[in-house]
């Protein structure tokens, strides 16, 4: 039963992925070449553009994008694109899995304490929330500089700690809200059993309210894990750190004009992260299947 539906989802996500080609393609056939701009008056710059350029500089091919991953990444002797992309991704993935693991922690530490004590709920979940709205285009060059000054100070802290930093920031969010909602999850009469049994609060956080928290965790691990790579790229962009996929993809961006194919590379790279980080918690999540309720495990 499982492994049809596996097989299932593969064949959606490929025609999926199969679809956004057509679609991709039909409209740099189809729409128009400079786009559509609402309100210009003829200067550059000016109106609204509500649908992008086709041209060739602006909207590439897909076969062009994927032929260009086979060729040097700048000319010369230097390695095909596809292998540049990939030792970048292998960087920013391991900063990413380390701000993953530091936003797993902080965010289950939280979950606890919510789930423990109301009152941190109360004081603690919408400071949480207002937290994810901090552009983290602002809040990257900050960590980075309060970073620098312990470094100068004579505290280790080097430019990658920056980028996991941020990456956490990211990656608690989810966490906390889905331990929280997962240690809530066991049923009163549940509760109510592990009383009669004169269970305490850590008996009953090991046996029922842990076990419990599992199918709304998952989830969130998983989320976390795809977050922590974008916290991570965008962070290498704020900050400027050098040999992850995210400075790539703004060099490559710069080249664009006159190897307009060039910056898909890292971005199919990134998206590939994603997959990766969120793929690898998800098997993870196999050996917890015991405590899936709800869920076919057949």
């Amino acid at each position: 039963m499982r492994g049809r539906r596996g097989g299932a989802g593969v064949l959606w996500g490929v025609a999926g992925v199969a679809a956004v080609v057509v679609l991709w393609e039909l409209y740099k056939f189809l729409g128009p070449a400079d786009g559509v701009t609402l309100g210009s008056d003829g200067s550059a710059g000016s109106g609204v553009m509500i649908l992008p350029r086709t041209h060739d500089r602006a909207m590439p091919h897909v076969w062009e994008m994927v032929a260009r991953l086979f060729a040097s990444t700048s000319g010369g002797d230097t390695p095909p694109l596809w292998m540049s992309v990939a030792t970048a991704g292998l960087l920013t993935l391991g900063i990413a899995a380390a701000g993953w693991i530091m936003g797993v922690l902080v965010g289950g530490l939280l979950g606890l304490a919510m789930q423990r004590w109301r009152l941190v709920e109360w004081g603690l979940l919408p400071w949480i929330v207002v937290s994810q709205t901090v552009p983290l285009i602002a809040f990257a060059p900050v960590i980075n500089a309060l970073g620098g000054q312990l470094d100068r100070e004579g505290i280790p802290w080097p430019q990658w700690l920056s980028v996991a930093v941020i990456a956490s920031y990211l990656a608690f969010f989810p966490v906390a809200v889905g331990m929280l909602r997962g240690l809530e999850a066991p049923d009163r009469i549940h509760l109510d059993l592990m009383r009669t049994y004169a269970a305490g609060y850590g008996t009953t956080l090991r046996r029922l309210r842990l076990p419990a928290a599992v199918p709304h965790l998952l989830p969130a691990l998983r989320l976390a894990a795809a977050a922590a790579v974008v916290g991570a790229v965008v962070a290498e962009v704020s900050i400027g750190m050098r040999g992850g996929i995210g400075r790539m993809l703004i060099q490559l961006a710069g080249q664009a004009s006159s190897d307009p194919a060039a910056p898909w590379g890292p971005t199919f790279g990134t998206i590939a992260l994603g997959l990766v980080a969120a793929g690898t918690v998800a098997l993870m999540g196999r050996g917890l299947k015991n405590y899936r309720r709800g869920e076919e495990t057949t």
